[in-house]
């Protein structure tokens, strides 16, 4: 029985891990999603924010089933982590025009 909740409290930690990545996670790509749409939208500023700020909805909504589709919760944690600090360096350099 040992054996069982070992097994038991491992997925449950992978669970809860997937949770935390999927809320956390998807919340800053779809953040550092919305600058750089934001930045790059080709429309005035206040249009352009809010066209990238629908976009985040959906931004956020596949982030979290990726998440929950990836075979470990390491590699969703570190797909995650990669992808939002490409789009935010991507943004920090639009945003800084490459100067720092």
């Amino acid at each position: 029985m040992s054996k069982a909740v070992a097994l038991s409290r491992a997925y449950r930690l992978a669970v809860a891990s997937r949770v935390l990545a999927a809320a956390f996670g998807g919340y800053a790509l779809a953040s550092a999603a919305t600058v750089l749409l934001a930045l790059v939208w080709p429309a005035p500023q206040s249009q352009a924010l809010l066209w990238a700020s629908m976009l985040s909805f959906a931004i956020y909504s596949v982030a979290v089933i990726w998440v929950f589709m990836a075979r470990t919760a390491t590699r969703a944690w570190v797909g995650l982590v990669l992808v939002t600090a490409a789009v935010s360096a991507l943004a920090w350099l639009l945003r800084t025009g490459g100067a720092a």
